[in-house]
């Protein structure tokens, strides 16, 4: 088997645990898509926008909620992709036993202690986040609501700045779209200290 087809085999091996793990889950959005959408589209923002090619780091895309919202162990992980892939996994994987509030808070406190895979994957998530909440907002959501999450999610990009340039502009760009849509202005990271998520 050449090295290329073994990576490609790497990656559909990843997309069918994680299809398998995020069975029955859908997306909060109207659409109600099912929730595997997001993990690939992660992977596929990373690759194409943010022009990534190592393997890892795309596999770590794709199974990037598995820790946190799936019944998957780090054990399981490792057994099947590798002790690195399961460490980036992990770097970005909430602890659900803590409250949103404090969820949040944590990823703007603890991101510039990431590692660069684990910021890239960071990056993509955000981007896809927000924009599918532009794009297919989660029902019962108010507009005060999604500014609050694109905020957030600007702090914490605002951390690991300098990580790919391409995921970074198209995040920017992204955000002027909803200053536009939202009817908002995105507050400079240094005020922080004003928000809910401060430490």
């Amino acid at each position: 088997m050449s090295e290329e087809t073994t990576i490609q085999a790497n990656l559909l091996n990843a997309v069918i645990f994680a299809t398998k793990k995020h069975q029955g889950q859908k997306r909060k959005g109207k659409n109600q898509d099912p929730y595997i959408f997001h993990p690939l589209n992660v992977a596929k923002v990373i690759m194409e926008i943010g022009q990534i090619v190592d393997q890892d780091i795309v596999i770590a895309a794709i199974l990037h909620d598995t820790l946190e919202d799936t019944k998957t162990s780090k054990k399981e992980l490792t057994q099947y992709f590798g002790h690195k892939v399961t460490d980036i996994v992990a770097e970005v994987s909430d602890d659900k036993s803590l409250d949103k509030d404090e969820r949040k808070r944590r990823q703007v406190r603890h991101a510039p202690s990431l590692t660069h895979e684990a910021r890239v994957v960071k990056l993509g998530d955000k981007l896809v986040n927000c924009r599918d909440i532009l794009n297919s907002p989660p029902a019962g959501w108010s507009k005060r609501r999604m500014q609050e999450y694109i905020q957030w999610a600007f702090d914490v990009i605002a951390q690991i700045r300098g990580t790919n340039n391409y995921l970074e502009s198209a995040f920017d760009t992204l955000v002027i779209e909803a200053e536009e849509q939202l009817a908002f202005d995105i507050q400079p990271f240094d005020t922080i200290d004003q928000r809910k998520w401060a430490p």
